[in-house]
């Protein structure tokens, strides 16, 4: 009795380590393809699951994380048998564990070898230059082949990307001395700008000197024409009341003789002083009024008779 404990324990012991042991986890951004008796059964997602022990099995793992494959150079001639050294590396995805597992036997194989023929066609169609300047073109014509091709081995190829270009390096000496030729040649042109705007610079700064001194000159003419305006007005001025100031003193004075009634004699006088003023003049004719002709004669005779006299 007690061996038979012992057996259907430890049987129960035997099933609960294989039960335990065929429990399994699948982690985060992975996918187990699952086959039953050598056929696929299902797929396993992310979670707990339990497997069928000698039944089922564990066919492939597959990660569901965007991979990168780098690839090594491909020799390629371009259209004008020019032959170059071109490496690309590939950015795919598996959408389709099942398909993975069965559609192609080395995935990775299958994409580098089919990246490297599809790679010869493009460059194959396109010249040296335009091949080292169409990167953005062979790479998306290459991603919607491939992508294309691998769609049935459950594989999304979302980008694809030329790393390098190596032409020959006789191709490679002649770019750099063109790129040379190219950069001394926009460097003479740029100098060549520099110096013309600096010339028109200069010339328009001239232009600008000369016409703020002649402008200068005309203000200043201008202020030297008012400041003579100015002064010959204050002359004139000057003299106009100067004059106004005689007048008004000879009229005053005219004034106070005829207030004083002045007798014969003094009107006498002042016309001989008058008539003096007169003859000292560069007047050739002189005109003496008849009231005063005898009085000249009585001064002539004095005159004469002083000079006897001496």
């Amino acid at each position: 009795m007690i061996p038979a404990i012992i057996i259907i324990v430890s049987i129960l012991v035997v099933l609960a380590v294989i039960a335990i042991a065929n429990i399994k986890i699948v982690p985060q951004s992975k996918a187990y393809v699952i086959e039953r008796l050598g056929s696929y059964f299902r797929t396993w997602d992310t979670g707990l699951h339990w497997l069928v022990p000698f039944v089922d099995k564990i066919s492939k793992q597959v990660s569901l994380k965007e991979q990168v494959a780098d690839f090594p150079p491909q020799p390629v001639i371009t259209k004008d048998n020019v032959t170059m050294q071109i490496d690309t590396v590939v950015f795919f995805q598996i959408t389709d564990p099942k398909l993975f597992a069965y559609g192609v036997e080395n995935p990775l194989a299958a994409i580098e070898n089919l990246t490297a023929t599809t790679l010869r066609n493009i460059i194959g169609d396109m010249e040296l230059d335009t091949t080292l300047t169409s990167r953005d073109t062979i790479n998306a014509k290459i991603r919607s082949i491939l992508d294309e091709a691998t769609d049935p081995w459950g594989i999304k190829i979302n980008r694809v990307e030329l790393k390098n270009i190596k032409p020959p390096a006789e191709i490679q000496d002649a770019m750099e001395k063109q790129m040379k030729a190219e950069r001394q040649r926009r460097e003479a042109i740029l100098r060549a700008e520099g110096e013309k705007s600096s010339s028109i610079l200069v010339a328009q700064g001239k232009k600008e000197s000369q016409i703020l001194e002649a402008e200068a000159e005309k203000q200043a003419a201008i202020l030297r024409a008012e400041a003579e305006k100015e002064a010959r007005i204050k002359k004139a001025e000057g003299e106009a009341e100067a004059i106004l100031k005689i007048n008004e003193a000879q009229a005053a004075s005219i004034k106070l003789i005829n207030e004083a009634n002045p007798d014969e004699s003094y009107i006498t006088l002042k016309k001989l002083e008058s008539f003096e003023k007169v003859a000292d003049g560069n007047a050739t004719k002189v005109i003496i009024p008849s009231d005063l002709q005898g009085v000249v004669g009585l001064v002539n005779a004095i005159s004469e008779s002083t000079k006897t006299d001496k």
